[in-house]
């Protein structure tokens, strides 16, 4: 795969079927159409909104597994496609895809639902945009999960897979460059760089069975990259004032642990928690784990 593509593919997921989603829809705004589904139902428990890794991506990935059907039994929780990717096709032709724009999408799908507090879950890429709507808006997060996230600023991204992965990287090189382009190259580029991003061989060779479409845009993903380079959140991380929680996999050859410990750094009180049997995909290799963390997490009051 083109490095700048493996660059910007962080995300994580689960090779079983989709869970049904209690709801869909779309939220409508001048720039782009939001699909989304909720899962779980609204009730006395703060709601929480998921930003999916990417960027170039859909949040499908993310619900190849019960995880989040589990985590839904207590609060309702809100996925949506950003824009450009999955079913958040309706963009203006002039619209931006920079992180002032992602940001404002958050914030519609919040003002859809009537969210005062929600709590918001970011992973991978989607912890980086997690990170700007929290400095945009504070007011509305009530906690912070970052899950194997981006750094905040992409430069500062700790990446090992051409340290540890050599030979797959020359093998994706050869094929990509042999590979027609379209869909099928995409979907394809997206399992191959899937192929180093797990601590198990049973577990990737589970999931690459099991998903069966990840979702994959590449041109939004490199418009986002390209309109996000030289962002740099660092400095608004030590003014995060809300409860915070940095989860990282230990064999993450993706986002080295290194990145999540800096963020954990950063944010005044933060709490850090490794997944020792994952790499970028802690909710797919250790579910157990990830659902018992994150409902821990974000029951306590």
């Amino acid at each position: 795969m083109h490095r700048l593509v493996a660059m910007i593919l962080l995300f994580s997921g689960f090779a079983v079927a989709q869970q049904k989603p209690a709801s869909t829809g779309m939220v409508m705004t001048l720039d782009v159409d939001l699909a989304y589904e909720t899962f779980g139902v609204a009730n006395s428990a703060t709601p929480v909104i998921v930003a999916n890794g990417g960027p170039g991506l859909s949040h499908v990935y993310m619900l190849q597994n019960d995880v989040w059907t589990r985590l839904g039994q207590h609060r309702q929780i809100v996925f949506y496609d950003q824009r450009g990717t999955g079913k958040s096709k309706r963009v203006s032709a002039d619209a931006a895809v920079g992180m002032d724009a992602q940001v404002a999408d958050m914030e519609a799908v919040r003002a859809k639902f009537g969210f005062t507090k929600f709590d918001l879950v970011g992973d991978s890429y989607g912890g980086l945009l997690a990170m700007a709507y929290a400095a945009a808006h504070p007011e509305h997060v009530a906690k912070l999960i970052l899950s194997d996230s981006a750094a905040p600023a992409w430069k500062d991204i700790v990446q090992v897979l051409p340290d540890v992965f050599p030979d797959v990287l020359e093998q994706i090189a050869a094929s990509e460059k042999n590979a027609a382009a379209g869909d099928d190259a995409a979907d394809r580029g997206i399992r191959n760089h899937f192929r180093m991003l797990f601590y198990s061989e049973e577990n990737r060779d589970a999931y690459l069975a099991g998903a069966k479409d990840l979702g994959a845009t590449p041109k939004v993903g490199a418009a986002v990259q390209k309109a996000t380079r030289a962002l740099d959140l660092t400095a608004e991380l030590p003014k995060f004032n809300f409860p915070t929680m940095v989860i990282t996999g230990r064999y993450d050859m993706n986002v080295a642990p290194l990145t999540a410990w800096n963020i954990y750094k950063a944010i005044p009180g933060a709490k850090f928690v490794v997944f020792e049997k994952s790499g970028h995909l802690p909710s797919y290799e250790e579910p157990d784990k990830y659902v018992k963390v994150v409902d821990a997490f974000l029951s306590e009051p």
